[in-house]
């Protein structure tokens, strides 16, 4: 009897146990050799993958999440540097999602870096936010002053189609690109509490269920404001901040509406090189 009540104090003192929590990273750097970009290191650890498909111009990299998905507690690193004179491209291989979370948040840390003479395009999938999800997201991109990015940052409330509905969300939200030590680009996004009832009112969505950022910085971007104004929607606005900054801001009512609408956009201003997974 004596020896049965030690072994309930002992089970009752035991802490819960704790539920595994994903960790990821991804550092990639390419080069330029012979006119022709290659990789020039990669580390990986923990869920993060990269693959490598052929392409004829610059190193295209497609990130993989193995855990499938993001919750409280994960955290994801990810830096990817495009040396000087090379050319990389990141993508996804399809929507990352950001599930309810128990406890904690999750972090998906992103470090971009252009040398001189280099283009970066990093272009991701869309983050889906599901209810209950908590989500904390920096990326900060520093280039050399000749250097070309392209960034893009698709993100849809909730699958509609699934009836899916977000009341119990919190999305921290943070891009930054710099260029010679200087802010180029800064743009903070929080959401916190009934995504829906927020994305309702006419000054924040007007009902929108998707929406999507994208920044370019190359010298001709003012060559490509005219002809992307008749493309676009009335729910995006694209702006020249300076001779050599394109800013667009995208909403659509679901993710079907959104991709219609920026993958146009994409194939221009990458030159129509955009990663195959985006058609898939």
């Amino acid at each position: 009897m004596t020896l049965h009540m030690r072994k309930d104090r002992t089970e009752e003192a035991a802490p819960a146990a704790r539920l595994p929590r994903a960790r990821g990273t991804l550092d990639l750097s390419t080069k330029s050799r012979a006119d022709q970009s290659a990789i020039d290191g990669l580390r990986t650890s923990g869920c993060l993958r990269a693959l490598f498909p052929r392409r004829q111009a610059g190193v295209e990299a497609i990130v993989i999440n193995t855990s499938g998905g993001l919750t409280g507690g994960d955290r994801l690193d990810l830096a990817a540097t495009a040396g000087q004179g090379s050319h990389l491209t990141l993508t996804t291989q399809a929507a990352e999602r950001a599930y309810k979370a128990s406890s904690d948040i999750a972090r998906v840390q992103t470090r971009l870096e252009a040398g001189a003479d280099a283009s970066l395009h990093w272009l991701p999938q869309e983050l889906i936010l599901f209810e209950g999800a908590r989500l904390r997201r920096r990326l900060r991109a520093d280039l050399a002053s000749d250097a070309r990015l392209l960034l893009v940052e698709p993100v849809i409330f909730g699958r509609s189609a699934m009836g899916e509905h977000l009341h119990d969300v919190r999305f921290d939200d943070r891009i930054e690109v710099w260029r010679g030590g200087s802010p180029l680009y800064l743009d903070s996004v929080q959401l916190d509490g009934d995504l829906e009832a927020r994305m309702r009112r006419p000054a924040i969505g007007g009902g929108a269920g998707a929406m999507a950022s994208l920044v370019y910085v190359a010298p001709d971007a003012e060559a490509h404001l005219a002809a992307l104004r008749p493309m676009l929607p009335e729910t995006c606005g694209v702006s020249l901040m300076r001779e050599d900054l394109l800013i667009l801001r995208m909403l659509a009512r679901d993710s079907l509406n959104l991709r219609r609408s920026l993958l146009p956009v994409l194939d221009r201003l990458s030159r129509d090189t955009l990663p195959t997974s985006w058609r898939l």
